[in-house]
């Protein structure tokens, strides 16, 4: 894992004081991360090209040029104001960036306001969220900007005040004389603004006196979000924006030959409006009830999709002929192999919040509002579609409710756009929850073939072979990697197999050890749902690695312990292992389990309980789903700095609860070119009676002075844990995820999966 030195400290930087008419200052950087060292082994490791330069570390290079346009405003009744080039959809940046402010201040961070900017071209790749990078790519520039603004806001009390500025004191957005006498941010912000742009040097406070940094805060919008005031997408009142929604084919991709019904459909109460559009068959309505009742009724005929012929099976097949072989055979005079291949099915990405976007389209411009974490490349491309100049494009970034990789894409946006056009009207595009899961971005079908020889007390070799559906990166990330390429320790290779390379990485010195990627199937509409690939090669390896620990007669933890590289690493290992009680006697059916995964400067380490026991596994549960039970879960993190670490265990706890559904329960069956699952109900994400009722989170003392990534590292850690304590309970290593999507193993089978619809919409009723 790259060591990136002691962090930001106080070392000196340029920002601007931008011309306006209050106190608006920007930031100007130039530094970039350092080189790992690599702790020694009996058979070291090489360094993976993940832990010399990782996709965060391209990320935050790819936003370092145009770092100074992120600017604050200071304002006449003395908040200080934020249009964050990122988006907001839960994970809590509008508050860890409020904190930087209110830090380098010396602001009450309720005199903060942070909004969402909308689609800012200038900011070339400087407005893309995701990968866990929006702390760690501003955590420096939001910085010095509030760093600059402390200093203009000082030399103007100095001038009022009549005294140095060496002598004058900050407290709660208030400048104090040494007379006593004092002046608020608010009395200032004129005076301290500039007519001319101009540079300066600023020196950011010594993490030593942080009172912000580091001390859990509770959300900026958390009032609100439990009050119902939160604005999300369909919250807005746009004028003339009315209800719309698309009867979509019942295939992947299917396209429309035919509408039977238009005239009906459009006579029906309430219904403005039927387009056929490249999706589907669009109508716009009164009301969203009116919409379902005229999607229900309309008679489309259906052409083929990209996947009409494509089941399980069959994608399985195309995977397994596209497996790249393993290098190192097995020598069974000199060495033992373990050797395993791994299934992880389709799993949905259907966020909480409905897809949704609101569009007005003219014959001049058009304005979007959506939850959108690639606004840039959404403006881009719409523009492009409506024929428009770029310019006459808005695209307004609206907080989301949830997204796990899933706004990456912009597909709502465009397809309101789309609609708008060809009805000639505003409308408030909304898709339902069937929508999503047989239609939306899914978490691409994948198999992980493994090898790991050792001897002598030592892992000799490990070999990775990880075969998938493709995973669609046309969201932005596929320009940052043809910007930054010559930067990129990975040679001369695709998109997917740079982001896994950028990605993915052993923790362990191995010998020789290697990781490799092959895709194939580009019919699927796939997408980068929490850590991409992390999940399901860190599930892998971690399964493997227990069966190392068994066939060479150690202890999972202390083995584990003996071959990792990074102290950071064992210090989270060796936390759970404690707090957890690891090796305590479990009974006949139970067990522990223990994993670790690394990633984007970070580290977690997840110790799990799970409970496969008759008596839990057959519990009745009306309209559930019961299975093993996770009984209780210790998670260590080090993300290095934790800006806000309650925001950070949050993470952590959401992470978690994915981890177990998409180890135990959550996936989607291909049939004929349709996912059978239309919501929520036939998914069997981990509820309530199936989270562990003992859940501790542990963040870790500040390791670097620089924040890492967090979001992403329970998901594959938790997914990890789960699957070696469901082995370690069953005395069965699980190699196909979900555990119960064909044949569970020792619990009781899911409830029939609905077959295919007569009716492309049936399941509309379960989405209100």
């Amino acid at each position: 894992m790259a060591d990136r030195g002691p962090g930001v400290g106080r070392r000196t930087f340029l920002g601007y004081v931008v011309a306006a008419s209050t106190l608006t200052v920007a930031a100007q950087l130039g530094e970039t991360l350092g080189v790992p060292t690599t702790a020694a082994a009996a058979i070291p490791s090489l360094p993976e090209p993940s832990e010399v330069y990782d996709l965060n570390d391209m990320l935050t290079d790819a936003a370092l040029p145009t770092a100074n346009l992120i600017t604050i405003q200071i304002n006449t009744d003395g908040t200080a104001s934020l249009a964050l080039p990122r988006a907001e959809v839960g994970q809590g940046v509008t508050t860890s960036s409020a904190m930087l402010i209110a830090e380098e201040l010396d602001l009450p961070l309720s005199m903060v306001r942070v909004t969402l900017a909308d689609a800012r071209p200038e900011l070339l790749f400087n407005q893309l969220t995701g990968a866990s990078n929006t702390t760690i790519s501003t955590y420096t520039p939001i910085r010095v900007a509030a760093a600059v603004a402390r200093g203009r806001l000082l030399q103007a009390a100095a001038t009022a005040l009549g005294e140095a500025v060496p002598s004058l004191t900050v407290a709660a957005g208030v400048i104090t004389a040494s007379t006593g006498a004092s002046m608020t941010y608010a009395q200032l912000a004129v005076a301290a603004a500039s007519l001319t742009t101009l540079q300066v040097s600023v020196t950011l406070k010594d993490p030593t006196r942080f009172t912000m940094i580091g001390t859990p805060q509770g959300r900026i919008d958390a009032l609100d979000a439990v009050t119902g005031r939160k604005q999300f997408a369909m919250d807005l009142s746009v004028p003339g924006a009315l209800p719309t929604m698309v009867c979509r084919p019942p295939t992947v991709n299917g396209t429309v030959r035919s509408v039977q019904n238009l005239a009906a459909v459009q006579a029906m109460p309430g219904i403005t409006d039927v387009a056929v559009v490249s999706t589907g068959v669009a109508v716009r309505g009164s009301t969203f009830g009116q919409c379902i009742d005229a999607v229900r009724a309309l008679q489309v005929g259906w052409g083929p999709g990209t996947e009409d012929n494509s089941s399980d099976a069959t994608v399985l097949q195309e995977l397994a002929a596209a497996e790249l072989p393993l290098v190192v055979p097995p020598l069974p005079l000199l060495t033992q192999a373990v050797d395993a291949r791994f299934t992880f099915h389709f799993a949905s990405n259907s966020a909480l919040e409905p897809n949704c976007a609101i569009a007005d389209v003219r014959s001049d411009s058009a304005e979007i509002w959506a939850a959108v974490k690639s606004p840039i490349v959404a403006q881009g491309q719409i523009a492009a579609e409506l024929g428009l100049p770029v310019p006459a494009v808005t695209v307004h970034v609206v907080q989301g409710g949830g997204s796990f990789g899933r706004k990456l894409f912009f597909d709502a946006a465009r397809e309101a756009a789309e609609v708008s056009r060809a009805m000639g009207k505003p409308v408030k595009l909304m898709w339902h929850r069937t929508d999503d899961f047989r239609q939306g971005r899914t978490h691409p079908m994948s198999t992980s073939r493994v090898r790991a020889t050792y001897g002598l007390g030592q892992v000799i070799s490990y070999e990775q072979r990880h075969t998938s559906v493709a995973t669609d990166f046309s969201h932005g990330l596929g320009e940052i990697i043809t910007a930054m390429v010559a930067k990129l320790p990975v040679g001369d290779i695709g998109f997917s197999e740079t982001i896994f390379e950028l990605t993915q990485q052993t923790p362990y010195n191995f010998g020789v050890t290697t990781q490799l990627l092959s895709e194939v199937d580009k019919g699927f509409n796939t997408g980068s749902m929490r850590n991409i690939y992390s999940p399901n090669v860190r599930c892998a390896q971690e399964l493997v690695v227990d069966q190392l620990a068994a066939g060479m007669g150690q202890d999972p933890y202390q083995f584990r312990r003996q071959f990792l590289k990074d102290p950071r690493a064992r210090a989270v290992l060796d936390q759970v292992a404690q707090v957890g009680a690891w090796g305590r006697t479990m009974a006949p059916g139970t067990a522990q389990g223990i994993a670790l995964h690394p990633e984007y400067h970070g580290f977690v380490a997840v110790l799990v309980e799970i409970d496969c026991t008759a008596a839990t596994t057959g519990r009745q549960i009306p309209n559930g789903y019961a299975g093993p039970r996770v009984t209780k879960v210790v998670c260590a993190v080090d993300v290095g700095l934790a800006v806000n670490p309650r925001g950070l265990e949050a993470q952590m706890m959401g992470g978690i609860m994915d981890g177990i559904a998409i180890t135990l329960s959550s996936s989607l069956h291909l049939q004929n070119g349709t996912f059978l699952e239309g919501s929520w109900d036939e998914y069997f994400y981990t509820r309530q009676w199936n989270t562990p009722p003992d859940l501790e989170i542990i963040v870790m003392p500040p390791t670097t002075g620089n924040p890492g990534g967090a979001g992403e590292l329970a998901v594959a850690g938790a997914m990890a844990g789960v699957a070696c304590a469901y082995a370690r309970a069953t005395g069965t290593m699980p190699t196909g995820f979900p555990i119960n999507h064909d044949a569970p193993l020792g619990f009781t089978p899911l409830p029939t999966v609905p077959s295919i619809p007569a009716s492309p919409t049936d399941g509309l009723s379960r989405a209100y």
